[in-house]
Order: structure tokens, then sequence, then C-alpha cells
């Protein structure tokens, strides 16, 4: 029997910078309802802009 989960039914969000979908990390489980972006790169961008 294969373990874990399919990575089709993981979690999604959408980028607040890009747009873009990503899914779930198990790095970011504790604070999956805090995550707003894809990637380091998007959250400078997305600080940079104010």
């Amino acid at each position: 029997m294969p373990k874990g989960v399919k990575k089709a039914d993981l979690p999604r969000k959408t980028c607040a910078t890009c747009g873009r979908p990503f899914t779930w990390r198990r790095k970011w489980a504790r604070v999956w309802d805090e995550v707003r972006y894809c990637s380091d790169r998007c959250r400078r961008q997305r600080a940079g802009r104010v």
C-alpha cells in the first residue's frame, strides 16, 4: 500500500503577487493559513511595491 497523499489531493492557494497556483508544502504545515506567496521572490517583490 502506498503511503501519503497524492500531490493532486493537496490544498492549493493562489499567490498574492504573481497569481499562480501553488500547493501545500510540508515546511508550511504549521503556518499554512498565513502563507500568501509562492516563493521568497514574490514575497520580496510585493514588499517593495508598497
